[in-house]
């Protein structure tokens, strides 16, 4: 009796260590094939690499452009209006040297979606890429400022009260709060007014009252608060600015 009681005790443990032999094997074998089969992160490098890098601006291919056009993909030159280096000989067209490159590349990218209406450029955007309108603004940064004076001395003491101090009784702020009290602007937000044509402020001005002008609610709800007489006044004594 003894001995078939030991017998039958480890036939007990020998089958115990077997089932737990066979856990165990089925515990590596499923822990191998979910490492097999687990996706493998890429190295830090290689996921760099996916990315498309961003086109480096290039001020010498936006002179490039600016200057000479492209005509193999339909671009004009922007110096047959603007003039060399954005210093335009007219106030038909704005003086575009020293503007901050942020304002110029939304300016362009605005007339190309037509959110600026304007027939003339709206058309010249058409064929610009924005890699292009970064281009072109970074080069017109760079150029020289041009200055300008104030015509009219019978408006420039109204001009610089709008200019400096606003019209409190309309609730029209400065204009220095926004584009500095030299008109130097800021760059990114708001551009750069000193020196440039009092007509073609004078023109914006009125496009922004008029609702010609949609790609600044900001503008549109000032403008609309000016008379003609005090846009005239503050366009002059803004192109005297430096």
């Amino acid at each position: 009796m003894r001995q078939s009681s030991k017998i039958s005790k480890l036939t007990g443990l020998r089958a115990g260590f077997a089932l737990f032999s066979i856990f165990a094997l089925i515990g590596i074998s499923g822990a191998a094939i979910a490492a097999d089969t687990a996706p493998m992160a890429p190295p830090a490098a290689e996921a760099k690499a996916a990315a498309p890098a961003k086109p480096k601006i290039d001020p010498a291919v936006g002179e490039a452009l600016y200057s000479n056009g492209d005509a193999s993909r339909g671009v004009t030159a922007c110096i047959t209006c603007h003039g060399p280096k954005g210093q335009s000989a007219v106030s038909a067209w704005p003086k575009l040297s020293a503007q901050h490159a942020a304002y110029t590349a939304k300016q362009l990218k605005n007339f190309k979606e037509g959110t600026r209406a304007n027939p003339i450029m709206m058309g010249m955007s058409a064929a610009l890429t924005e890699q292009d309108m970064q281009n072109i603004s970074a080069y017109l940064s760079k150029q020289p400022i041009s200055q300008g004076v104030a015509q009219n001395k019978e408006t420039i003491a109204l001009g610089q009260s709008i200019y400096r101090g606003g019209i409190a009784a309309k609730g029209v702020p400065a204009c220095a709060a926004c584009h500095s009290p030299t008109g130097a602007g800021i760059p990114a937000q708001y551009p750069l007014l000193g020196g440039q044509w009092a007509d073609y402020t004078n023109a914006q001005l009125l496009a922004f009252r008029e609702g010609v002008r949609k790609n600044s609610s900001q503008m549109t709800a000032i403008a609309t608060k000016l008379s003609d007489q005090e846009m005239k006044a503050v366009a002059d004594y803004m192109a005297g600015l430096h």
